[in-house]
């Protein structure tokens, strides 16, 4: 194969972005990477804030979730077994659409969004889900600390101490 034909095929087999990889997303994930989150091993503080939010919000599961590619992975859990789960199953994907407000949802049966996830009509069994963004300097959405229920919830908590213990995470991640 002559040279041209050879940087032709290449530059084909280059992969172009799909439409969920746009510019935004793309620099979120840069800000993942740049965080270092993903090389660390679980953080004594970390796994204590989970453990607080879901003791305080009488749920049996909490997590801080990172969104990295084509996974979330769950950085510190409690009432988990997994430790990561594909994106498009993600809670978390739908937490960061909006960086400045937690994503609440009562009851994922009766939220479309949700209804059909693995994780809802399978274990774990998620009815109940809160995500408080986890953001970076920059404010690209980098996770969520979450707390979630296997039964649904007739109104939304308070969410103050929870939206505290988020940023709480956010300073740790940064260090």
């Amino acid at each position: 194969m002559n040279k041209r034909l050879r940087e032709a095929s290449d530059a084909a087999a280059v992969k172009l972005p799909s439409r969920e990889e746009t510019a935004d997303e793309i620099a979120r994930q840069v800000a993942v990477d740049r965080s270092g989150i993903l090389q660390r091993r679980a953080d004594e503080g970390l796994q204590r804030i989970v453990e607080t939010a879901a003791r305080s919000y009488h749920v049996p599961m909490a997590a801080i979730s990172i969104l990295d590619r084509d996974r979330e992975w769950f950085v510190v859990r409690v009432g988990l077994d997994v430790e990561e789960m594909p994106a498009a199953n993600a809670f978390c994907v739908q937490a960061i659409r909006n960086p400045g407000e937690p994503l609440v949802v009562l009851d994922t049966h009766a939220d479309r969004r949700f209804a059909d996830n693995p994780a809802v009509v399978g274990p774990p069994h998620l009815r109940f889900y809160v995500g408080v963004p986890l953001l970076d300097r920059k404010g690209y959405a980098l996770g969520a600390l979450c707390i979630a229920d296997d039964k649904p919830h007739p109104s939304t908590p308070s969410l103050f101490q929870l939206i505290r213990m988020a940023r709480e995470t956010e300073r740790i991640i940064s260090r």
